[in-house]
């Protein structure tokens, strides 16, 4: 999620305050009117709704006089908007660190919201101006020339395979993040955003590692329901064939743009001898 070029395109502050800043606004109505009632189809001016919390202020003030735009479109952004304001507070999981972060984190209010970003300076400019996201950097062992070779040969390393898959300390699988921040590792992620790391020419990190560790993320899931992975830039070779391989077409629930998304339930016991994750 780390900015090229297209996203530092300055736009019209008031188109931009009128897009973002309603989003975001409108994310609060939403969120809120979700928390009060199982039924939120229809806004009631009575009622009575939490108060937001500083980084929804924040997200709105910051939204409405930015002139920087998020990489994803608004109809990306609905996507994943849909599925955050009917399960928040839930834990959110973001591989990628951006100036559209704020917004991401205001949109799951008193959830858990992590953002991993390879790039340590740029966490550090973003903090500057966002210091109350929840942001790491992270290294990942891949290069994005490597992904037809590790995809053609995961499956002759066992500690790959989904029966065996594991992430911490799993060093004999090459596509396994095994070395993320510990509290990663210590919660099941109810929604997994990947915009990151780059993969657009072939020294950068590519996604191949991340796609594969959502997958076991979500497959290791023990509380009931599905885990949301959104998946950006699916136009690429790369994100394609590795969503399909790991992520599985049958649990692509919807794609929007360059965006997809996949409701992935655990793994049956009768998966423990699958060789493949579709």
């Amino acid at each position: 999620m780390k900015a090229v070029n297209h996203r530092h395109l300055p736009r019209s502050l008031g188109l931009l305050a009128a897009g973002l800043g309603g989003l975001i606004s409108g994310a609060l109505l939403v969120s809120s009117f979700n928390a009060a009632s199982t039924s939120f189809a229809f806004f009631k001016p009575d009622a009575v709704y939490p108060q937001p919390t500083p980084m929804q202020l924040k997200a709105i003030l910051h939204y409405a006089t930015a002139k920087v735009v998020p990489q994803q479109s608004p109809a990306e952004i609905r996507l994943s908007f849909d599925v955050l304001v009917s399960i928040a507070p839930c834990n959110f999981l973001v591989f990628g660190l951006g100036h559209d972060s704020l917004m991401w984190a205001s949109l799951n209010p008193r959830g858990t919201t992590i953002f991993l970003e390879e790039d340590p300076s740029w966490v550090i400019g973003i903090l500057k101006n966002a210091p109350s996201l929840h942001a790491r950097p992270v290294k990942y062992p891949t290069r994005l020339s490597q992904a037809d070779s590790l995809l053609s040969t995961y499956k002759s390393e066992p500690a790959c395979l989904p029966g065996n898959a594991s992430l911490r300390g799993n060093n004999r699988c090459k596509l396994a993040l095994c070395d993320l921040p510990h509290e990663v590792y210590e919660k099941e992620w109810d929604v997994i955003m990947i915009d990151a790391p780059r993969g657009y020419f072939d020294d950068a990190p590519g996604r191949m590692g991340v796609i594969y560790s959502a997958a076991v993320m979500a497959r290791a899931r023990k509380k009931s329901g599905v885990t949301h992975v959104f998946l950006h830039d699916v136009n690429r070779r790369v994100e394609k064939a590795y969503a399909e391989e790991f992520l599985c077409k049958k649990y692509l629930v919807k794609g929007v743009g360059r965006l997809w998304h996949f409701e992935i339930p655990p793994a049956k016991s009768t998966d423990l001898h699958a060789t493949t994750f579709c």
